[in-house]
């Protein structure tokens, strides 16, 4: 008998015409000590699945059978770990643990409760840290935290629900590291829900797909045949990597492009000239002298000159930026990467005209940028839109204001244009406030590209959202950039992301006084889709550059020219082996 068996669960709330089926005749066994990760969209039913396992919630049909006993109720045999880390405010780190274990533990002595604590803060490198209370803890600090409390609690069986997805990419993998450890330190039998193909690859036994739907069933599992522990960096080099990574990547995003996407709007965008693209009056210049300039402004389309920025504190000035020097053709994307607090934001907030310069200066097509302005389309990492106001009402605010000129029938084709183009043609009136939040950034895209600037600005546009929208709407950009080519700066956190969208990445040094400490060129073919990277051989020596560069600046490291240079020595070294042996192939 296996240990855990799920039995033709099906679960839907409301009834009648409100009824919401969720999950239907869900089957899965799982044997004692072994991983499962469950991995599927935002909204298919990831979170009913566990609460389901957890006791929490009961299924309309069917039932769960745990140690040859249905389960009827929550347990101290089965631990959770929520997205949210459902801490209590008032208890300091050590508080909150034992609040778990003193209720499962109650025949124990004291000390012996106390020593469980502490086991467990310090399985998750917290015993620095067990005296603080949570709104002194960083997102990964708490989520440790909720780990530690689940772990106290010894369950059996320990439930994931999603716990990395609230943090950034790179906190993210540091903590899939630790959990790998923690969980070959346990050896428990636990179930994790995900939406990141990588967590899940590094973590589990068997990945199980969700397969979005009305109601969501499980799709085909794939088994994981790597040996613990699990190097992310050598994963990288495995072909069975490489190949189960594409597998379960296709698999996921056919399935989401069976939920049907909106149709695009037959619409041609009119032959207007927004007010930023106009020559202003007076300002004609020889023609000789503009044939003379005009290469220059092209490969100087934005010239950042000796940046800085100073932040003044209570300890003294703070120099968070300091040196940063960049040209871009126009046209060209670049996206900046690098360890948080090391200024990605602060550069991009400074070129926006929402931050004012401490020193250097910035240029765009040849104006000194000084203040905001319309030529410059900001997408931030929340959509900030007016939530009384409808999608359509929300990129007109925009539109009104860079074609005051227009027609409303001109102005009416380029919102809806952009609305169909970001997949919401059927959404266009709905109020912001009822819109989801992959919904919502893609209102964000549409109003930024309606502006027609001459410079677009993501300051991690997708850094909120599930891993599975994000590749969707990282997708749906890379459709819409092409058809405008404007020229686009994107902070992220994502490895993937800034290799997909990037025509160079610009990988910053560590805070304070951050700088460029490496320019990756990315020569991969466009139009792109994360389908064909995927496939493309030189994508892994690409990802491998920005993970080892990453890693050299891990913890605030300082490392050589030396040290960087070999990063850029492997990659190219891997990329014409690779070469070679296609070559050979064929």
């Amino acid at each position: 008998m296996s240990f855990l068996e799920i039995s033709g669960v099906s679960k839907s709330y409301g009834e009648g015409a409100n009824r919401t089926d969720v999950l239907d005749n869900i089957n899965l066994k799982v044997d004692e000590g072994e991983f499962i990760a469950i991995v599927g969209f935002s909204g298919t039913g990831k979170t009913t699945l566990i609460s389901l396992l957890a006791g929490l919630i009961e299924a309309d049909t069917g039932g769960i059978i745990f140690k040859g006993k249905e389960i009827d109720g929550p347990h101290p045999d089965r631990g959770v770990v929520f997205q949210s880390y459902s801490l209590m405010p008032w208890l300091s780190v050590a508080g909150n643990v034992a609040l778990a274990v003193d209720t499962v533990f109650k025949k124990k002595s004291a000390s012996e409760r106390k020593a469980i604590c502490d086991k467990y803060i310090e399985m998750v490198r917290l015993g620095h840290a067990k005296d603080r209370k949570p709104a002194e803890l960083s997102g990964g600090m708490r989520q440790r935290v909720a780990v530690a409390r689940a772990l106290a609690m010894r369950p059996e069986l320990l439930l994931l629900d999603e716990p990395l997805s609230a943090l950034d990419a790179l906190t993210r993998s540091k903590l899939q590291d630790e959990f790998a450890a923690i969980c070959e330190q346990e050896k428990k039998t636990i179930v994790l829900i995900t939406n990141d193909v990588d967590e899940a690859i590094l973590l589990a036994d068997r990945i199980v797909p969700l397969k979005p739907g009305t109601p969501a069933t499980l799709g085909p599992e794939f088994k994981v045949p790597f040996k613990r522990p699990r190097d992310r960096g050598e994963l990288n080099h495995d072909d069975d990597f490489i190949r189960l990574r594409a597998e379960v990547t296709e698999f996921l995003m056919e399935a989401g492009a069976e939920r049907g996407s909106d149709l695009e709007r037959d619409i041609v965008l009119p032959d207007i000239v927004p007010i930023t693209q106009r020559p202003k009056k007076g300002e004609k210049l020889p023609e000789a002298y503009q044939r003379a300039s005009e290469s220059v402004t092209q490969d100087r389309y934005l010239e950042f000159s000796q940046l800085k920025k100073v932040y003044p504190t209570p300890k003294g000035p703070l120099t968070v930026v300091d040196g940063f020097e960049l040209k871009m053709k126009k046209g060209e994307f670049i996206t900046l990467i690098g360890h948080s607090g090391c200024g990605k934001s602060t550069v991009l907030s400074m070129v926006a005209g929402l931050n004012p310069i401490t020193e250097g200066t910035i240029v765009l097509d040849g104006t000194h940028v000084t203040q905001a302005g319309p030529d410059r389309a900001v997408v931030f990492q929340a959509p900030s839109l007016m939530p009384w106001l409808t999608a359509y009402e929300n990129v007109a605010l925009g539109v009104d204001k860079v074609y005051p000129d227009a027609s409303k029938a001109e102005k009416r084709d380029v919102i809806e244009y952009y609305l169909s183009k970001v997949g919401l043609a059927d959404a266009m009136e709905k109020p912001a406030s009822d819109l989801s939040n992959g919904m919502k950034q893609r209102v964000g895209i549409a109003r930024a590209f309606a502006l027609s600037p001459k410079l677009l600005l993501l300051d991690e546009p997708f850094g909120m959202l599930d891993s599975l929208t994000r590749w969707e709407l990282q997708d749906v950009l890379m459709d819409v950039w092409k058809r405008t080519q404007v020229t686009a700066v994107c902070v992220t956190h994502d490895v993937d992301e800034a290799i997909l969208l990037a025509d160079r990445v610009v990988m910053m040094s560590n805070g304070p006084n951050a700088r460029i400490g490496n320019i990756m060129e990315v020569d991969l073919p466009r139009p792109r889709s994360r389908k064909e990277l995927l496939a493309h051989p030189d994508y892994y020596a690409y990802r491998e550059e920005l993970l080892d560069f990453l890693e050299a600046y891990e913890g605030g490291a300082d490392p050589s020219e030396e040290q960087l240079k070999s990063i850029q020595e492997k990659r190219a070294t891997r990329m014409a082996r690779q070469k070679a042996a296609i070559q050979a192939a064929e």
